[in-house]
């Protein structure tokens, strides 16, 4: 069993994970909407990751008999003015994750959970990859997206790499 911090915050963790998918579908639909289908595609692949991330969290409570507790899914409710505020958002949110990661490492190590922090060790480095990819588009467009033709070339090398 794990310790009840840990597992309480890892059980809150999925939940959060599942609304990461949310929210990077909603920036998928609004890529979409703008014709913008590379971008899109991004998200949509990010949405999915971040599934998957919630997914394995709640593989590691079963297999270590917790109980997961599915809470209710909150809207994404962004205001998406321009082409660039789901990246900006994007990689706020990423940083956001990492803390979160972040705080429950921290816990695992005030009880010497050393399992967990095994395990942690994969979504430490994940999310390290996240937030390097995050800001590396979100560059990207600072660099080329402002004009039409670089935001074309952008959206068709994300479209090419999926």
């Amino acid at each position: 069993m794990l310790n009840k911090k840990v597992s309480d915050l890892i059980n809150e963790q999925i939940n959060k994970e599942f609304y990461s998918a949310y929210l990077y579908l909603d920036f998928a639909n609004y890529y979409y909407d703008l014709g913008l289908d590379g971008f899109a595609k991004w998200y949509d692949v990010q949405a999915a990751e971040e599934r998957d991330h919630a997914m394995k969290l709640r593989d590691y409570m079963v297999d270590n008999g917790e109980k997961v507790t599915l809470e209710a899914i909150d809207k994404p409710n962004p205001k998406l003015e321009s082409a660039d505020t789901p990246l900006k958002l994007g990689l706020e949110h990423e940083r956001y994750v990492t803390a979160l990661i972040n705080k429950i490492y921290k816990t695992a190590i005030e009880v010497d959970d050393y399992r967990t922090m095994q395990f942690l060790d994969w979504y430490v480095k994940e999310q390290c990859e996240e937030e390097k990819n995050a800001e590396g588009l979100l560059k990207k467009y600072e660099l080329f997206g402002h004009e039409a033709k670089g935001l074309y070339s952008i959206d068709k090398d994300l479209a090419a790499r999926q």
